[in-house]
């Protein structure tokens, strides 16, 4: 006979059947070979997913106890290869990315900018699963009722809602702190971080201390690794121009007077990351399986807690925003309207203007061919314009069209930002473009406003100001040049190292004023990563990491860290003295393969002045195979 017990103090005890039964049954069969018997384990499909021990009686025919094994231990996982289980994926491609595969990318910038940096997931690197349960035993829900909480453990939802809750440490054990801007002087600043392994290990070896800090990709790839590290299959989204609407009336609203201040309340964030995670969905009605939005990031309460999720993704496409978990503020990331005001001398609160198109745009993911950029906007929205898409703002109760207290814009101007896609380090110049398309000469005060920002909108600084009053000639252009040097904008662009411009066109008449906004992400330089030789597992390989200074000034305090799954850990390796501008500087490294397969290096560096230079190179580890002298038999 045998059974099998899990949690702590042996929460869950299941009685083991001799043979196979109903399916939602334990039970297992044996078969004696070389006078040995090997018993063989069958779990149900919704079988609780944690750490089991299992005790066997070996019993004689007369019903004497022969031997008994006790403290056969193993971990049970959700199984998304069974087609009974609640996490059924019918399709092996995307099961070996979004389950098996420990390396990814995550896209940042902005909507008309992607760019890319590497992330180790490591899920299977060592003591990765022991912590991810860790995580779940460490919950409010289990610390409260640790049976309960056991019990509810073959529920992806449940499970996944945790793991939103736990990633942050908001009000809870969780496992990482936010902060959105510096000094990062106590812990590590969020874009330093190249994987999760590193957190997760130093939350579990500083006893259950939250490590400092993290920002929305950092939250979002923790997620991932703990998700797809318990068998559910699991991608990182990234939606550009993600809107953060705190009062559920799915616009955004700003004040505009053209000050350099923090938004206190609604915010537009260049991007911002969460998880999607393939279930099925016995709680809701029929058409809410499939992918569910996850969201670790801490932003605003869900019944209570700051977790976000689990969402249908195919609810947020249709605007159902009555189903579980969270779908009005999700629907808002994607779907929320921009829009500005401005104070008149007299008091009164004016709307300037209204951006019904920027939110929620090229959401994307790594795609399952490589490590190019998968578009998804499809499946949250249906194109822009379409009929689909105004009956589904309808039944979310988003307004379709905004008045402007029966003024409108003049039709015969416009106002474009023009920039170029300037490197950290550089000089460059932003042009501001008004266009005269009727047929008289126009006067025009300008206004335009050049601030440092982060990712999410927070103010860091004024980089340039300027008022003018212009005449623009009928049928042309008028353009006014900024010119920005990197010995101003460095003192006050953040690590997301982002300016923002904002342009106030105002034509004389009761006209509304024309607004534009462009967001100028600044380029980082490269690592470059030389790998020497083939690379065998249990062999020693070699690799030089080279960067050069792009500033006009000196870097100290250079450090560069690496790690990969499978073949290091977290390495850091510092930089001997100030590297000059234009200076080449180098670095060996040395380490030992410890798995097979494609392998990739994540590098970063960072010093006083340059921050978030990220380098990646694959590495293919082969196994060593000897030579060996063949035996020929058979009948010649």
């Amino acid at each position: 006979m045998a059974e099998v017990v899990a949690g702590k103090r042996d929460e869950v005890v299941i009685n083991v059947q001799r043979q196979q039964g109903t399916g939602d049954k334990w039970w297992f069969n044996q078969q004696e070979a070389q006078s040995e018997i090997l018993l063989t384990l069958h779990s149900p499909a919704d079988a609780i997913i944690g750490q089991y021990y299992l005790s066997v009686l070996l019993m004689s025919l007369d019903g004497r106890i022969v031997e008994k094994m006790n403290e056969i231990s193993f971990h049970l996982l959700f199984n998304p290869w069974c087609k009974d289980d609640v996490v059924y994926l019918p399709d092996e491609k995307l099961l070996h990315e979004y389950v098996m595969n420990e390396d990814g990318v995550i896209f940042m910038g902005t909507w008309d900018y992607i760019r890319s940096i590497p992330w180790n997931y490591g899920q299977f690197e060592d003591f990765v699963m022991d912590i991810c349960f860790e995580v779940l035993d460490n919950s409010k829900e289990a610390l409260q009722n640790f049976k309960t909480d056991i019990e509810r453990r073959s529920d992806p939802v449940y499970i996944s809602r945790i793991i939103t809750a736990m990633v942050n440490a908001n009000g809870d054990r969780g496992v990482l702190i936010g902060r959105w801007k510096q000094p990062y002087l106590d812990g590590v600043a969020p874009n330093r971080w190249t994987g999760s392994v590193p957190i997760l290990r130093k939350w579990s070896k500083d006893g259950i201390k939250a490590v400092k800090y993290g920002q929305c990709w950092v939250f979002a790839g923790v997620a991932c690794t703990v998700l797809r590290c318990l068998g559910i299959p699991t991608r990182l989204i990234t939606n550009f121009a993600s809107a953060h609407d705190v009062d559920g009336n799915l616009s955004i609203d700003f004040v505009e007077d053209f000050e350099s201040r923090e938004e206190k309340n609604d915010s537009s964030w260049n991007f911002h990351c969460w998880v999607e995670s393939w279930m099925r969905r016995d709680d809701l009605p029929k058409g809410n399986e499939g992918w569910q939005v996850l969201d670790p990031t801490p932003q605003e309460l869900s019944d209570g807690e700051f977790c976000c999720g689990p969402c249908p993704v195919s609810a947020i496409k249709e605007g159902n925003l009555g189903v579980k978990y969270d779908a009005p503020f999700i629907f808002a990331e994607v779907n929320a309207d921009i829009i500005y005001w401005r104070f008149l001398p007299g008091g009164q609160k004016q709307k300037i203007h209204v951006d019904q198109r920027s939110v929620g745009r090229n959401i994307s993911t790594k795609s399952i061919y490589g490590n190019g950029r998968e578009d998804v906007t499809l499946l949250y929205k249906y194109p822009e314009g379409s009929k689909e898409e105004r009956e589904v703002y309808k039944k979310a109760g988003r307004r379709v069209t905004h008045h402007t207290d029966g003024k409108v814009a003049p039709a015969r101007l416009n106002l474009l930002i023009k920039h170029p896609n300037p490197v950290f380090g550089t000089d460059f110049d932003v042009i501001l473009e008004v266009t005269n398309e009727g047929c008289d000469d126009t006067n025009v005060h300008l206004t335009v406003h050049a601030i440092a920002v982060t990712y999410n909108s927070l103010h860091q600084g004024e980089c340039q100001r300027q008022m003018n009053n212009v005449t623009v000639s009928a049928q042309k252009a008028h353009k006014e040049v900024l010119h920005f040097r990197y010995e101003d904008y460095s003192k006050c662009v953040s690590e997301h190292h982002l300016i923002r411009v904002k342009a106030l066109a105002e034509a004389q008449g009761d006209s509304l004023p024309l607004m534009a906004v462009a967001d100028i992400p600044l380029n980082m330089p490269e690592l470059h990563i030389q790998v020497l030789g083939k690379a065998f597992v249990w062999e020693q390989l070699t690799a030089y990491i080279s960067f050069t200074n792009p500033l006009p000034v000196p870097l100290s305090g250079g450090v560069f860290t690496l790690e990969g799954a499978g073949l290091l850990s977290e390495t850091q390796i510092y930089a001997e003295g100030v590297i000059s501008p234009g200076q080449k500087v180098s670095v060996k490294v040395s380490f030992t393969p410890m798995r097979t397969g494609v392998r990739t290096l994540l590098v970063d560096f960072d010093s006083d002045r340059l921050k978030d230079v990220k380098g990646v190179a694959s590495v293919v580890v082969r196994k060593k195979y000897r030579n060996m002298i063949p035996v020929l038999s058979g009948r010649f």
